[in-house]
């Protein structure tokens, strides 16, 4: 096949891509579910498939409509090109100086001139606001003392609506798959027998990967009767992700692909949508998140770990009840009704009203007699005909007072736990004795309470309804409610990194499924012009690579859950959870090697799918769930290899690509076209100082259409014809002398001066002493000093204090330490025509800085690697910080889920711990002069303790458990691999800032985001 012909097959295909993907979500397409036990009948897979083709039919009308689409807006942003040069003068006309440059262009005025909507709340103005000084508040104590007069309800009785819920954390403890045999089928099987019993029982469930897994262990009468309670709206689906998502670590992709995936389970299966949210234990809430819920049709949303300092405030102004809205917007078009539930927990103690100590007297799972007992020492008592007066009043009190912190007598009241209601008797006891209690109050007018068991539906259907009818209206509010503390000055902010070699592992299957179902929907739509009858090519394993995909996505999602990618399970969840990613990775890519092969071909008569001996290669290896991948040594003789490369984006680049060869002599060519490729071989490094005879690395550079799919071919080449990159070692004090037959290494004396790199676009000087980055300067003249630094945080050491574990952030008094070795680092400085670098080694991580020759994005930003080990370490976390002039204040930038930049304030009156924030892709920091980023392939937390400083810790290894749950500290740590672009600009002007939010433009930003995320 043409290279012409394949690209226009594949540009053409990314919009058929990009609805298909919104057709997952809006019209939640009804193909069949392959199940994991391979159960799913072959039928239904066929149908499936033949669904696809059906849809890929429409997509091309689709097609052919988007391109007169983006023909008319092309000729209208060429219209007002025109008009906008008039109004200014003409394109060489003279500026006004009143005027700066973001105020000139159009897209910075429209956002400049966009408001904020009347009475909205600004979270970062929250935080400027509170004290956060944490004074005792009696029964509630991180609040107030609630009082009432005791008429409120005259004229508006209360409505309060218990919610039943069970919180089953997908991996934890326990294993995904022994929480299920264990606890959750079994809580599952007791709601469909203690909900039929009587109607007036609800509950509600958000799990779908569970709940997806026990409904193919029941029958179909066991069906029938959950779409009978589904139907009569005694159990609601919430949220309908495949899990409740961590919201700081995970990429929106991730997100999206979870929330997919439950949805389009219960659309299959149920035929329901769900409409509203519950996240009652991620660690902190994004508004990434939220505006994937609306998008996915969701309306109200419920929300927990957030701030006690910022509850507190939100209870005294009674706004835990808000439109969350992005920052971005000034219209309600993104608004989300969202609940923040007020008290130190989701447990039933912190659910009934501020006194935990008499909530807790109404967890009848409680009963004396039982394993589970109040903590106050005042245990529940059965409700009878005797005491039913006293404890309904009991109660009433403590609803009374919740209900003051809202603005409607609608009451939402959670009853629930972690894996509550396994057991028979626990059923019995809670809908018993509550509906004793409920009958009390509805039998007494007197007492103005209106109590049923109830969803989330039944809750924001009432309140909506008293809202409007009383002309209430609720604050709006924007911002992120990062970073999560739970008491004291005890911040969750540990796990933005803790295990950061499974962060890493969760991108790389994220861009490998990506890759993997861009190629295969391309290819399936190839296949119908080879089809015979309306069917695929029978040798192509259709059906099987579907189930790759399915299962694929699954652990993907999966491993978003809030005990996964957070680094928060005990050692063998952790295991598991890799094992999952780590063989998802290798059947994703028996699926792109599959449909490479069949696009590639010209004669497909000739395509034959032997997965023992597959026609196609990856370029590296992965051998465990625990091991860095490990490059493929291609042979090179005077036959070519083909070597295929694939970019999985929608934008052209400019790449490097590498592989490991076994000859320090090679030529490439263009296959298509027979051109010659600029090429260099650099050394592959055995060791700090020694250089592999029998490997060594190949890279060129080429510009890669969108979605191409494009061939080389590699040969031997004559000795000595391939530029080959030249080294000088240092190392203060004893360098080592290196000799190599293939490469000139040089060992210059002992000097100051600093170590020089350059290419067109920058220039970089990193210290002789350390190899570390000091400076760079731009091709604009810019000049600023920018300098990498390592250090070391310790935890605390006080007999009675928290320390840092998998989840908290508790750094010793001392606070950062600069790293120190007690030998100098090796030092190894490469030069080439593809890139230059430099490598430090040092003994815990190996640090490279990379400049690529090339134009484009890639020439202007240096590439940062680090290979970190600290297995040898006791209770720190190793740290990179990069030190500039940047006069930023306190003020820097960090990312959202990869979605969205969110502004953040360093503040002196919180905790150094305070003022880590997650960082799932980017982070900067500006002055009106510059802007200094820092782009990541992997989430981590990130800081500005103080101006011009930008730090990442790029892994921990703490020995204790921090009281959270977990039962252990963090120390199965791995050899860790993290890598960077480090962008500097130069700003002409300055974008706005607008609501918290980043107002301006920040492409180069997100080009080199999607580009380093999605590697050819």
């Amino acid at each position: 096949m043409k290279r012409s012909r394949l690209l226009a097959l594949l540009v053409g295909g990314v919009f058929c891509l990009a609805v298909m993907s919104l057709y997952r979500v809006l019209e939640q397409m009804q193909g069949a579910e392959p199940h994991r036990r391979g159960d799913a009948p072959d039928e239904q897979v066929d149908e499936d498939l033949s669904r696809l083709q059906q849809k890929i039919d429409r997509l091309e009308q689709l097609l052919s409509d988007n391109n007169q689409l983006v023909a008319r807006l092309r000729d209208s942003l060429l219209q007002r090109k025109v008009s906008w040069e008039r109004e200014r003068g003409g394109a060489n006309g003279s500026s006004d100086s009143t005027y700066s440059r973001a105020d000139r262009l159009p897209g910075c005025r429209l956002a400049k001139e966009m408001k904020d909507g009347a009475g909205g709340v600004q979270l970062l103005d929250v935080y400027d606001l509170l004290s956060f000084d944490n004074p005792d508040g009696g029964a509630w104590k991180q609040g107030f003392e609630i009082g009432y007069r005791g008429d409120e309800w005259d004229n508006q009785p209360l409505e309060l609506f218990l919610v039943p819920h069970s919180h089953n954390d997908p991996g934890w403890l326990k294993t995904f798959d022994s929480y299920y045999q264990d606890q959750t089928r079994h809580i599952l099987d007791n709601m469909l027998l203690k909900l039929s019993e009587d109607h007036r029982r609800k509950m509600i469930w958000a799990e779908i990967s569970y709940f997806s897994k026990w409904w193919n262990d029941i029958d179909e009468q066991k069906r029938a009767t959950v779409k009978r309670l589904v139907g009569a709206g005694q159990l609601e689906l919430v949220t309908g992700g495949w899990v409740m998502a961590d919201e700081a670590n995970s990429h929106y992709f991730a997100l999206l692909d979870q929330l997919m995936e439950g949805h389009q389970w219960l659309q299959r299966h149920l035929g329901v949508t769900p409409s509203s949210g519950w996240a009652i234990d991620p660690f902190g809430h994004s508004p990434s998140m939220t505006y994937l819920l609306k998008g996915a049709g969701l309306q109200n949303m419920v929300i927990q770990r957030v701030h006690y300092a910022v509850k507190k405030h939100f209870a005294r102004q009674q706004t835990l009840e808000f439109l969350w809205r992005q920052s971005w917007d000034s219209s309600p078009h993104s608004d989300i009704m969202c609940h923040m539930m007020p008290f130190y927990s989701y447990d039933v103690p912190h659910t009934c009203g501020p006194n935990p100590a008499v909530c807790c007297q109404f967890d009848f799972h409680r009963l004396p007699g039982g394993r589970v007992f109040c903590p106050w020492r005042v245990p529940p008592e059965p409700i009878t005909e005797q005491n039913v007066q006293e404890r309904a009043l009991l109660l009433l009190d403590q609803y009374r007072q919740k209900s003051q912190l809202f603005r409607s007598p609608v009451l939402l009241v959670p009853l629930g736990d972690d894996f509550r209601f396994v057991e028979s008797s626990e059923w019995d006891a809670q809908f018993t004795n509550y509906q004793k209690l409920f009958d009390y109050f509805n039998q007494h007018p007197e007492l103005h309470v209106k109590a049923s068991f109830g969803t989330l539906a039944d809750y924001f259907d009432a309140l909506h309804r008293r809202l409007s009818t009383a002309g209430t209206s609720l604050p709006t509010l924007r911002g992120d409610f990062f970073t999560y503390a739970d008491r004291d000055d005890h911040y969750w902010s540990g796990f933005f990194t803790s295990r950061p070699f499974y962060k890493r592992l969760d991108r790389t299957l994220q861009a490998t499924l990506r890759a993997t179902e861009i190629l295969f929907s391309l290819t399936l739509a190839e296949m119908r012009r080879f089809s015979v009858d309306g069917r695929l090519a029978a040798d192509f394993p259709a059906r099987e690579h579907f189930q790759r995909l399915t299962v694929g996505r699954r652990n993907l999602a999966l491993f978003q859950h809030h005990d996964a990618i957070t680094g928060t399970g005990r050692d063998p969840v952790v295991v598991d959870y890799g094992t999952r990613l780590f063989h998802s990775i290798l059947n994703l890519r028996q699926v792109l090697q599959s449909s490479a092969h069949w696009l590639l071909l010209l004669d497909k008569s000739q395509y034959h799918h032997d997965q023992s001996k597959p026609f196609l290669q990856m370029d590296d290896v992965i051998w465990a769930q625990d091991a860095l991948p490990q490059k493929t040594t291609l042979t090179l003789s005077a036959e070519p290899r083909s070597l295929i490369v694939f970019n999985p984006t929608e934008q052209l680049r400019t790449s490097v690509i590498s592989v490991t060869v076994d000859s320090p002599d090679a030529r490439v060519v263009d296959a298509e076209t027979g051109r010659p490729m600029a090429a260099q071989i650099s050394a592959v490094w055995a060791e700090p100082s020694q250089v592999s005879t029998e490997a060594f690395q190949l890279s060129f550079a080429d510009e890669l259409p969108p979605l191409s799919l494009v061939v080389y071919h590699v040969t031997k080449a004559a000795a000595g014809s391939t530029p080959r990159a030249r080294y000088t070692i240092h190392r203060r004090g004893d360098p080592p002398t290196i000799h190599n037959e293939h490469f000139q290494v040089s060992h210059p004396p002992e000097a100051n001066a600093p170590l020089l790199l350059s290419n067109k676009h920058i220039q970089l000087w990193s210290s002789w002493e350390t190899g570390l980055l000091q400076k760079l300067r731009l091709q604009s003249g810019l000049l600023r000093q920018l300098q990498v630094q390592f250090l070391w945080y310790g935890t605390r050491t006080g007999a009675n204090q928290e320390k840092s574990g998998a989840y908290l952030f508790l750094p010793g008094e001392e606070g950062p330490q600069p790293y120190s070795s007690s030998e100098p680092p090796l030092v190894r400085v490469s030069r080439g025509p593809i890139f230059s670098d430099i490598t430090s080694c040092f003994r815990h991580f190996t640090h490279t800085v990379r400049l690529f020759h090339l134009d484009g994005h890639a020439g202007r930003s240096l590439e940062i690697s680090n290979m970190v080990d600290i297995r040898s370490e006791v209770n720190r976390e190793l740290v990179m910080r990069l030190v500039s002039d940047v006069a930023n204040g306190n003020r820097f930038y960090s990312d959202l889920n990869g979605f969205q930049m969110q502004q953040r304030r360093t503040l002196a009156k919180l905790p150094l711990q305070a003022n880590f924030y997650p960082m799932s892709s980017a982070a900067f920091l500006q002055d009106s002069a510059s802007r200094v980023s820092l782009l990541a392939a992997q989430s981590q937390a990130v800081a500005s303790l103080r101006p011009g400083e930008l730090e990442v810790v790029l892994d921990r290894r703490l020995q204790q458990d921090d009281n959270r749950g977990l039962g252990q500290g963090v120390t199965d740590n791995k050899l860790t691999a993290s890598l960077y672009h480090l962008l500097l600009e130069d700003r002409a002007g300055g974008a706005q800032v607008r609501g918290g939010a980043w107002g301006g433009s920040v492409l180069i930003i997100d080009c080199i985001k999607d580009g380093r995320s999605n590697r050819p």
